[in-house]
C-alpha cells in the first residue's frame, strides 16, 4: 500500500524525533504484564491450512502474493491495496496459481484504513505487511490484535515506542510478529550459519554487514512506488536506516539475543547529505518538490555494535552513492573467517582436521597447514558448499530456482514461514531479531545526533534471551 499522505509521514517523523530525546528512558521498560507470554521459542498450535492475507501490492508485494499462492495448503482470503489497479493485478496472479483454492479471495482499496475492514471481516490466520515503512508497525499491531500472526517487510518499527509497541502486543495476544529478512535464506548466509554452528569458525569475535546499493533512482517515482515515499525519509532522518539485510544474518550467525549474547551499545556516524540533492538538481526543475526538500541523512552511514559480551558489528548503510551492490557479509572468529561479494572463506587449520577435498582447496605450498592469507574463492569453493551447504538449501534449492525471488532466498523465506505454522515450529526469526535489527535505524540515529555518542540497546527480550536457544540447523 502507498500512500501521499506526506501530514501522516510527518507526523510519524516527529514521534521519531521525540523519540530520540527518550531513548534512555525507553530503555528501562517495565516489566512484563501479568498473562503475557515470552515470545522467543514460541510454538503456535498448528495449522492445516494457513489462510492468508496481503496488505500492500506493490514492489515487494508481487514476490509475496505469488509465492504464498503457490506454496500448498496456504489460501489467500484477502488482497489489500490502497490502489484498485495493483489489487486486481494481485488478484489475477493468486488465481492463476490456483483458481480453486485462491476462489473466495476479496479486494479491500481505495483508502488507507481499508485494511482494518479486511481484518475484522476475513479474520484470517496469517497477515502480510508489505507497504511504506511508516506504515508497519501500526498494521502489524493491528494485526495481532485482529489474532493474526503477522509478517512484516523490514524494517519492523522506525522507532523506539513502536518496538515497544510491538513486543507489548505480540506477547499479549499470542501472536508470532516476524519480520521478513530475506538475506538470511541467501545460500551463503545459510552455508556461513551451518559452518559458525559446526563451530568451523572458532569462537565468533566480529562481524561486518552491509547494505550499499545505489538507489537514487528511485526518486523519479514521484507520485506512486517506493520513492514516492521513501525519498522523505533520506530527507528527514539522519543515521543507518536500513541495516537489516546486513545485520540480520551476522546476528543469527553470533547467536545474538538468543542464548550466548545480546546487542549492547550502537556508535554511529553519517557522512555529509550531497547525492540526493546533487540528484534532485539535475534530473528534476528548480521548484520540484525534490529540489524544496533540505536532505538531513548522509549518504553514507557507519554504525559500531558492541555486544553484552564484548564482540563487535559493523552495519554501513548506503543506498545513494555510486558503487557497486554490496552486501559485504563477514563473519570472524578465532579458526578463520567467512564473507561475501565476492565469496570466500579463510581457515587456520592443519591436515587431517578438515575433510580432504577442503583441506585440499585451501592447503598451503607446504601441504601442512591452510593458507589462511589468501580466500579460498571461486571454483576451489566448491568443496567448502559441498562440505557445509545448509541442509534447508540442499532441500530447497530446486523449488528456490524456480519460484526466484532475490536467487530464491525470498521462496525460501516464504516456505518457512508456512511450513513452521503448519508443522508447529517456532519461526526462523522470532520476534525480538526483528525488533533488534530494526532499532539500530532510530538508535543510529540518536548516536548521530549526540556526535557519535554510545546509545544503549533496551533489553526487549526482559532478559530472557539469556535462555532463548540459537536458531537450530534443521535437518
Amino acid at each position: 500500500m502507498e500512500t501521499k499522505d506526506r501530514r501522516s509521514f510527518l507526523k510519524t517523523m516527529a514521534a521519531a524525533g521525540a523519540g530520540i530525546a527518550a531513548i534512555s528512558n525507553a530503555s528501562a521498560q517495565s516489566a512484563r504484564p501479568s498473562g503475557a507470554k515470552y515470545m522467543g521459542d514460541f510454538v503456535a498450535p498448528k495449522l492445516d491450512k494457513v489462510r492468508v492475507a496481503i496488505i500492500g501490492c506493490g514492489a515487494r508485494g508481487g514476490t509475496h502474493y505469488n509465492h504464498l499462492a503457490a506454496i500448498e495448503h496456504t489460501e489467500v482470503v484477502g488482497i489489500c491495496d490502497l490502489y484498485q489497479d495493483l489489487a486486481e493485478r494481485a488478484k489475477k496472479k493468486v488465481l492463476e496459481h490456483d483458481a480453486e483454492r485462491h476462489k473466495n479471495v476479496k479486494l479491500y482499496t481505495g483508502d488507507k484504513h481499508a485494511y482494518k475492514k479486511m481484518l475484522a471481516e476475513l479474520k484470517p490466520d496469517l497477515v502480510y505487511v508489505i507497504t511504506p515503512w511508516e506504515w508497519h508497525a501500526p498494521m502489524a499491531i493491528d494485526a495481532m490484535n485482529a489474532g493474526a500472526h503477522v509478517c512484516v517487510e523490514v524494517p519492523l518499527c522506525v522507532t523506539v515506542k513502536e518496538a515497544w509497541d510491538i513486543v507489548d502486543v505480540s506477547e499479549k495476544t499470542g501472536k508470532h510478529c516476524m519480520m521478513l529478512e530475506n538475506v538470511n535464506y541467501g545460500r551463503d548466509e545459510l552455508l556461513f550459519l551451518n559452518m559458525c554452528r559446526k563451530g568451523i569458525f572458532g569462537e565468533l569475535l566480529h562481524g561486518e554487514a552491509s547494505y550499499i546499493h545505489e538507489l537514487r533512482g528511485q526518486m523519479n517515482q514521484v507520485e506512486r512506488g517506493t520513492g514516492s515515499w521513501r525519498t522523505y525519509h533520506y530527507a528527514n532522518r539522519d543515521g543507518n536506516l536500513y541495516p537489516t539485510h546486513g545485520l540480520g544474518p551476522v546476528a543469527q550467525y553470533m547467536n545474538l539475543a538468543r542464548g550466548d549474547d545480546n546487542f549492547g551499545r550502537i556508535t554511529s556516524f553519517s557522512t555529509p547529505a550531497r547525492g540526493r540533492a546533487l540528484y534532485a538538481k539535475k534530473h528534476f526543475p528548480a521548484d520540484h518538490k525534490w529540489n524544496k526538500l533540505e536532505f538531513k541523512g548522509g549518504d553514507l552511514s557507519t554504525s559500531i555494535i558492541k555486544t553484552t559480551m564484548g564482540k563487535t558489528v559493523m552495519v554501513q548503510w548506503d543506498e545513494t552513492s555510486p558503487r557497486p551492490y554490496t552486501r559485504h557479509n563477514l563473519i570472524q572468529g578465532t579458526l578463520g573467517c567467512g564473507k561475501g561479494f565476492p565469496t570466500g572463506v579463510a581457515l587456520d587449520y592443519k591436515q587431517g582436521d578438515l575433510p580432504e577435498a577442503v583441506f585440499n582447496a585451501m592447503a598451503a605450498k607446504n601441504k601442512k597447514h591452510t593458507n589462511y592469507h589468501a580466500w579460498t574463492q571461486g571454483e576451489k569453493l566448491q568443496a567448502v558448499y559441498e562440505a557445509w551447504d545448509h541442509p534447508l538449501y540442499t532441500r530447497m534449492k530446486e523449488d528456490a530456482k524456480k519460484m526466484g525471488g532475490h536467487g530464491g532466498m525470498d521462496f525460501i523465506m516464504n516456505f518457512r514461514v508456512i511450513e513452521a505454522l503448519r508443522l508447529g515450529q517456532p519461526l526462523d526469526q522470532n520476534l525480538y531479531e526483528g525488533i533488534f535489527w530494526s532499532v539500530v535505524g532510530p538508535l543510529s540515529e540518536a548516536s548521530v545526533a549526540q556526535n557519535g555518542a554510545s546509545v544503549e540497546f533496551p533489553d526487549f527480550t526482559r532478559g530472557n534471551w539469556k535462555n532463548t536457544k540459537p536458531l537450530p540447523i534443521i535437518e
